[in-house]
């Protein structure tokens, strides 16, 4: 399931607010600007953590064989680390540009049955 949908946003919302797609690293979830290169020893300014790693790539599914869509890629054991294979390609991630507020289920609840 898509990720704005998990937040309760119709295909209508979703289509007014998440449009942006950005790099993000898989820890700290520091945004990663478009132009900067990331080679096997690229590592995040602000928490240093390698971003030419499986959990950065746009093939890491962790139900696919080997936590990887790709069928092609050689099994990595740590997915965090910097790796050698061919086949990365830095994860996109969808940004909010004017993020509705987010109410919680119980809000939403006591709103379903709330007196008049």
């Amino acid at each position: 399931m898509h990720c704005c949908f998990q937040i309760g946003l119709t295909k209508i919302q979703h289509n007014m607010y998440f449009f942006d797609m950005m790099r993000r690293c898989h820890k700290c979830l520091n945004e990663i600007s478009d132009n900067v290169y990331t080679g096997r020893q690229s590592q995040c300014p602000v928490c240093s953590a390698d971003l030419h790693c499986c959990l950065n790539c746009s093939f890491y599914d962790a139900g696919a064989y080997n936590d990887c869509r790709e069928p092609q890629a050689e099994r990595v054991l740590d997915k965090a680390r910097s790796n050698f294979c061919d086949f990365f390609r830095f994860r996109q991630t969808e940004t909010l540009s004017d993020a509705p507020s987010q109410n919680t289920p119980g809000d939403k609840l006591e709103a379903l049955f709330k007196k008049s």
